[in-house]
């Protein structure tokens, strides 16, 4: 059980304090612990002493890997200096209670003038840092699910290997029936084949409840699971949940042209994460991801 953010335990509070303390060098004693909106799989919420402020993840104990790989991915974004991402502080294990430690950034619901072309133009930018293979040097977590991310010789490997396949399995152990998995695998590495985009540098989970503005007008992404792969993955996804504004993709398109294929991916693409979504959530979504399988394997 999850304590109450205005009600945390002592031992958990002076864990994050002390957190606090070494990373920045210099004291810290939260005087305030409000909780923050957000997020369906971990609490959330604001510290402050009086004149700082931070971010605070919680959850159970045994999630503490799921902290790790954040504060991962988000420090391989925040390297490409293409795009802001909350700056980690730190994570760490309290009694029962694992939690992760950022800054907090003033987010604006509104976009400013200009803000979405700006996010277009970074997110490129961030996409431009290639290189490295597909992959990433360590699993990470796509929501609470693991995502596996062992690097493959071909993009086709990849996809189907780390992204397709795992999810079909942890459909079968969840007790989700889906028709023609066999011929929907044969159909994602018939349209994948041939195709060998760069490795670009990935959010993995952009979608709109993952990006926002600070009240200064700047873009920022969170929530990351990051790898390195096919950058039209981040764009699809961005596409699923209503799409950014069309200003974004224009700025994008400016600084790095998506491939006329593309349109052909994208479903395939967005499949991974409504079987991830079925996965977690079950309901409408296994209902989804099954429409797109039959669109899909034709």
């Amino acid at each position: 059980m999850l304590p109450c953010l205005v009600q945390v335990e002592q031992e958990l509070k002076r864990a994050i304090e002390q957190l606090i303390e070494k990373r920045t060098g210099r004291k810290f004693y939260i005087q305030n612990f409000g909780s923050s909106h957000g997020g369906c799989i971990h609490q959330s919420g604001v510290c402050s002493d009086g004149r700082q402020q931070y971010f605070i993840k919680l959850n159970t104990a045994d999630c503490i890997e799921q902290f790790e790989a954040e504060a991962d991915g988000l420090l391989g974004l925040s390297e490409a200096k293409a795009i802001r991402v909350p700056r980690v502080i730190g994570h760490g294990v309290a009694g029962e209670q694992a939690f992760l430690v950022m800054e907090a950034l003033d987010i604006s619901g509104q976009a400013p003038k200009d803000g979405w072309k700006m996010m277009g133009q970074q997110l490129a930018m961030m996409h431009r840092h290639v290189g490295g293979g597909y992959g990433w040097h360590r699993s990470n977590f796509i929501g609470s699910t693991t995502q596996t991310n062992q690097s493959h010789v071909t993009w086709a490997d990849f996809f189907v290997q780390e992204r397709v396949k795992p999810q079909f399995e942890l459909a079968e152990k969840n007790g989700h029936y889906f028709e023609r998995v066999e011929v929907l695998v044969e159909r994602a590495e018939e349209i994948l084949n041939g195709h060998e985009p760069e490795s670009s540098l990935l959010h993995g989970d952009l979608w709109s409840g993952n990006a926002a503005f600070t009240q200064e007008g700047e873009p920022v992404i969170y929530d990351p699971a990051v790898y390195r792969g096919d950058r039209e993955c981040d764009i699809a996804f961005s596409e699923f949940f209503g799409g950014f504004s069309p200003e974004f993709y224009q700025a994008y398109n400016e600084v790095f042209p998506m491939d006329a294929e593309y349109p052909k991916r994208r479903d395939l693409y967005n499949l991974y994460h409504v079987l991830n979504h079925a996965n977690l959530f079950g309901g409408g979504y296994i209902h989804q991801a099954q429409m797109i399988m039959d669109e899909i394997a034709g």
